[in-house]
This record gives structure tokens, C-alpha cells and sequence, in this order.
């Protein structure tokens, strides 16, 4: 067994989505059409080439999601409903994981090799999180990244820089709980992992993505992943 490989994902799947409706009044972001199933149906399928345990969190039309992520046999589903995006890291089973995840969200559409993302998160000493970066692209907003080789020193949504978070990260949850003081709010967790200069940036981008934050995403979603 390769004691490096990155065998666990967990995928954030409990959020309202409401700059989506109406498309999300009745079902969650997660269950959104695309190639013929669904947005997180298609993040799923992708993953289990490379990963074999999968992990979501759901919240807003959660039993609706759930029976659709029990049809896909995920490895299991946590409910994270009216909780911050941080919240299962210290207080699901997770709290005591001692070996890194990948954590994506399930708005993510992305082409990216997961095997170079391992690689390099070895390569750079295990950190206790490290983001996945991408270009910044017109159109999508997000927190644009400033480091010093690979640590990062900061991150702005209004000042820019030539990469910005992708919401894919690679983190060990025992090590945030043995170091960070519990958090529901990722910006929070982030900033605290840059004060004891835990929060690396992967020199990793993938080769395509895209996040499906609004209606007009949606519908350029269609053109990019054809």
C-alpha cells in the first residue's frame, strides 16, 4: 500500500445557493443538471478514478441530496445543515482524521490530476493545508492569493494577483484541531493557519475549471465543459 496517496475527499455540498434560483428553489446546488446527471454526480464520478473514499456535507434540501448521493455510493454523508463551511473539520468524525483530504465544493467543475496535487503536497513537507490555485478568470470572483515562495502571506477578494483559490485544498483535520482553535468560517481558519504559516499554495493548476456561483455561470458552464 502507497502510505502517500491521498485515498479521502470530502465535498462541501450543504450551502443554499441562492444566488442560483430559481434553479435552486426546490432542489440544492449540488443536484443542478449537467451532462446528463447532476453537478456533484459528475464531481463524484471524476474523483473515483483517483480516490476511493468520498465524503459530503449537506444542509439545504438535504434528504433530497442524500438519496441521490446513496444512489452514487459515497462512503458517507455528513449534515452540516444551518453550520458555517468549516464546521465538520472540528466537529464531525473528521475532528480526529490524521491523514490529508482533498475538500472541494460541489460548484467546482474542474479537469485537474490529483496524482501532481499529491506529489506535491508530499514534496512540500505535509503542510496542514494547501490551496489549489488557478488563473484568474473574468467572470468568477475569488480570493486572490499572496505568498512568499509557497506560504501564503495573505488573501484579498479586492486587491489582485496573478492566481486566486480554486475551493480545491488538500488539509489534515487533526492537525488543524491540534493547532487552530475551532472556527466555523473557512476565511477565519485560513487566517489563523497564516499567522503560524501553515497555509501553502500548490504549485499545481488544473488544466480547466470553472465554478457555477450564479445563473449566468451556469449557462457558460455548458459552453466550457462540452
Amino acid at each position: 500500500m502507497n502510505s502517500k496517496k491521498i485515498n479521502h475527499a470530502f465535498i462541501m455540498a450543504a450551502g443554499r445557493g441562492t444566488r442560483l434560483r430559481p434553479l435552486t428553489k426546490k432542489i440544492p446546488k449540488g443536484l443542478i443538471k449537467f451532462k446528463q446527471t447532476s453537478l456533484i454526480a459528475n464531481g463524484i464520478k471524476k474523483l473515483k478514478k483517483f480516490i476511493d473514499f468520498i465524503h459530503i456535507s449537506v444542509g439545504y434540501k438535504g434528504p433530497i441530496l442524500a438519496k441521490h448521493l446513496i444512489e452514487e455510493k459515497v462512503s458517507s454523508i455528513i449534515n452540516t445543515d444551518k453550520k458555517g463551511n468549516s464546521w465538520w473539520i472540528f466537529n464531525s468524525i473528521f475532528k480526529s482524521f490524521d491523514s490529508p483530504l482533498y475538500v472541494l465544493t460541489c460548484d467546482n467543475v474542474t479537469n485537474i490530476d490529483f496524482k501532481k496535487i499529491e506529489k506535491d503536497y508530499y514534496k512540500k513537507g505535509q503542510p496542514i493545508c494547501m490551496i489549489i490555485p488557478t488563473k484568474p478568470i473574468k467572470g468568477l470572483a475569488g480570493d486572490y492569493i499572496f505568498r512568499k515562495k509557497n506560504i501564503i502571506q495573505g488573501l484579498s477578494r479586492k486587491v489582485k494577483s496573478d492566481i486566486y483559490c480554486t475551493g480545491i485544498q488538500v488539509l489534515n483535520p487533526k492537525k488543524i484541531n491540534d493547532k487552530i482553535k475551532s472556527t466555523d468560517d473557512f476565511n477565519i481558519l485560513w487566517k489563523r493557519l497564516i499567522k503560524i504559516k501553515q497555509l501553502y499554495v500548490s504549485d499545481v493548476m488544473p488544466k480547466k475549471w470553472y465554478t457555477v456561483d450564479n445563473v449566468d455561470n451556469y449557462k457558460k458552464l455548458k459552453k466550457i465543459f462540452k
